[in-house]
This record gives structure tokens, C-alpha cells and sequence, in this order.
């Protein structure tokens, strides 16, 4: 049976597109470009030497699950040693340190290693990044200077996740926007260049998704997988536009919403499962929900009609408008992926790196090294040639698969 959410603003029929684009080579913010773990980059080689790709450089970052931001030649990722946050802005040939912010923050170590959750994101001549606490910077990329930053619960009033801040900063127009989770404040969004607070709005506490916008009709919108659900919001003043509940244990909606035409999809770990839901006049309708795509922290990515993810500890290949399981394969562990010239990156949680071809008929694995120790919970990155791989205590490998 078909079940609809309480729409609290009724607008016509939609029609959703990606928000923007950047560079395709660059990697800007998490998942890339467009928000949906694609890259259109070719040219890169599955044709690796016996031990694997060529390891360019290897660097220690400090401890945590944020993955890398890759933009005009830099890397930039953040980690923790000591209680001690660190931004690093790396030189994406060689490894060198560029420059590093630093704060204290602490580690915070709470059924996994802890550390920072949110990937950096990059834009113009700026890079923001946000703790597990909540500290908020806009920092100069070429020095790391301060620009502004904000405190989201001393601030904000913003209510912490029992693990932290995990959403990464989406830059949309010349907001920035953020779930902060305070009340009468559950998103936020902030002046991209100021950090004067542009609109603030909804009840819901704040879980550990990305935002993710799209249009309607020539409307910017943003998906917000918060502790409640899925909330629609017009990106242009914060206004609730459709809510879907979602409730999980211990309020854990993890991923970032995958937008299709009108279609959304979702999913959470711990049991829940998955959902495909429909927005229009009416609001948003479920269409179908399965448990077998039960993402526990790294979102799917939707490629010529079928999801590639992690059902807890299986990689599954599920047809995106019927939910039906294609294949599973249970090699990987607790993984993470991303799509590069239409082939499946994939970092194993015991530090495997994976190509493979995304076909809904079998598990077609092309390459497979061994390029890190330790588990390993943070999406691989592949940009202009090279592969960043990153393990949960913040040992962080360059690997060169150009062919060159």
C-alpha cells in the first residue's frame, strides 16, 4: 500500500535536476561534483602491476572518517590526533604539506576510532569544513587563513548527533548550507562569504547525512535526511515543502538522499533498509521499501538504472525502480564506492581497492589490491588521475592509475 506524507507547502508537478557542476577531473566536495559519487573522468587503467596501483605518496592525516576534497592540485581532508583537530591542505602530486588549520576538538572515540566525519569542501578561492562538534570554518585555500567560523552549538543552539556533526558543507549560489539541528533552526543557511546567518528553519534534529539539493521547476530545493526523515526544502528562504518520516534506531540516517527525475531514494542501517519515494503535488509517496540496502554509513550511487552500495556488509546491485536484489557480494565487508568513467571504485573495510564493471547481470570484478591496513570506512576518491585512499586512523595513500 502506497503511503504519503503530510505536504506543508503544495506547489505543481516536479521535475528534479542536479544542482551544478565543476570540473569534471576536480572532486570538489563529498561526492564529487554533482553530490552523486560519479565522475565522468576516463582514461584512468585497471591495469595494475602485481602489488597494485603505484603508490605516489602516503602521509598520515589523524584519525577519522572524513574523505578528501581534490581542487586545483590540492588535497584537502581533516583528521584528529590528540584531541586536536587538523584541516590539511595537501600538494596533490607529492604529498607535501601546504598548510594546516588546527583546533581542539576532541577525539571522541565512541564505538569506532572517531575523529571528524565531514568531508572539506571546496569553493572559489575558499575551503569549509565543520567538526564533529561543530566548529564551522571558511578558510582561505591558498593559506588556510581563518575567514570566518562559527561554533554550531555555542552559537547556534544546535543540537549535537550522539556521534557527532557528520553532514559535509553544501555551497549552494552564495549560501552555505548545513543541518545544524537547533530548534526553529534545523537547517541553516549561512552567507557563503560573510557567515551572517541568510535563513534558518524546520524542528528536526539534525543526523548525519549531506544535504543534497536539486530544482523543481525552476525551483532550488534540498533533501535533508535528518533524525525524523526526509525533509524537502525550497533552498531559496528554508520553507518545508513535503516531510517523509523515517525513524531508525538511535536516530541514524546516515546517507546522502539519491535524486532521480521525481524519484528520491534512501536508505539507513541498523535494520531499516531502504525506500524509493515519489515527490509531486501530494507530497512525497512511497513507491517501494526493501531491507536489502541497509546503508550503514557510505551512501549508494545509481548508475544506468541500478543502486551499487553496501547492504551492511555486502556490496548489492538493486534495480532502482523496483527494489528487486540483482547480485551480492560479500567480500568487501563494511565498504564504501564511487563511479569513475563508468566503473565502480571500491574500498573494502579491510583496505582492498576494487574495479569493478556496474552490470546488474554478476559481480565483474577488475583489478584488486591490498593498499591499506586497519579498517576502512572512508570513500575513495579518484581525480585526475590518481586514487586517494584513506583508513579510519588517517593513513591516506596516493596511487597513480593514469597508464602514464
Amino acid at each position: 500500500m502506497l503511503k504519503k506524507s503530510f505536504l506543508v507547502v503544495v506547489g505543481v508537478v516536479w521535475t528534479l535536476a542536479s544542482a551544478y557542476s565543476v570540473t569534471a577531473s576536480d572532486w570538489p566536495q563529498w561526492r564529487g561534483p554533482n553530490r552523486d559519487g560519479i565522475s565522468t573522468e576516463t582514461g584512468w587503467t585497471t591495469q595494475w602491476p602485481a602489488g597494485g596501483p603505484k603508490q605516489v605518496w602516503k602521509a598520515n592525516v589523524g584519525t577519522g572518517c572524513a574523505s578528501v576534497a581534490v581542487s586545483g592540485g590540492r588535497v584537502f581532508t581533516l583528521g584528529n590526533q590528540s584531541d586536536t583537530d587538523t584541516v590539511a591542505c595537501l600538494d596533490a602530486n607529492s604529498g607535501a604539506v601546504l598548510w594546516k588549520h588546527t583546533y581542539a576538538c576532541p577525539l571522541d572515540p565512541k564505538m569506532f576510532e572517531g575523529g571528524p566525519g565531514a568531508t572539506p569542501t571546496v569553493d572559489g578561492d575558499r575551503v569549509y569544513t565543520l567538526s564533529r562538534s561543530g566548529h564551522l570554518f571558511c578558510l582561505q585555500m591558498a593559506t588556510g587563513n581563518v575567514v570566518w567560523s562559527k561554533q554550531l552549538q555555542k552559537d547556534l543552539h544546535g543540537k549535537m548527533p550522539m556521534w557527532g556533526y557528520a553532514g559535509s558543507p553544501l555551497v549552494l549560489g552564495n549560501a552555505l548550507l548545513l543541518d545544524v539541528g537547533a530548534a526553529a533552526a534545523s537547517t541553516i543557511a549561512f552567507d557563503k562569504m560573510t557567515g551572517a546567518v541568510v535563513w534558518k528553519n524546520g524542528h528536526e534534529h539534525a543526523s548525519y547525512g549531506s544535504l543534497m539539493p536539486f530544482t523543481s521547476q525552476r525551483k532550488s530545493c534540498v533533501a535533508s535526511f535528518n533524525a525524523s526523515g526526509l525533509t524537502v526544502r525550497d533552498a531559496a528562504n528554508g520553507a518545508p515543502l513535503a516531510h517523509f518520516a523515517w525513524k531508525t534506531d538511535y536516530d541514524i540516517n546516515p546517507t546522502t538522499p539519491i535524486v532521480a527525475g521525481d524519484k528520491i531514494f534512501i536508505s539507513s542501517g541498523y535494520g531499516k533498509g531502504c525506500a524509493l519515494l515519489q515527490l509531486g503535488a501530494a507530497g512525497l509517496t512511497e513507491l517501494w521499501h526493501s531491507k536489502k540496502m541497509r546503508n550503514h554509513f557510505n551512501s549508494c550511487v545509481l548508475w544506468e538504472g541500478h543502486l551499487y552500495g553496501f547492504d551492511d556488509s555486502v556490496l548489492t546491485c538493486m534495480d532502482f525502480s523496483t527494489g528487486a536484489v540483482k547480485w551480492q557480494e560479500k567480500s568487501l565487508g563494511k565498504g564504501s564506492l564511487m563511479i569513475a568513467g563508468g566503473r565502480l571504485v571500491i574500498q573494502g573495510e579491510q583496505g582492498d581497492l576494487v574495479v569493478a564493471e556496474p552490470s546488474p547481470a554478476s559481480y565483474k570484478p577488475l583489478a584488486r589490491a591490498k593498499v591499506l591496513e586497519g579498517r576502512c570506512w572512508v570513500v575513495p576518491v579518484l581525480a585526475n588521475g590518481r586514487v586517494f585512499c584513506k583508513n579510519n586512523l588517517g593513513d591516506l595513500v596516493c596511487m597513480d592509475v593514469s597508464g602514464k
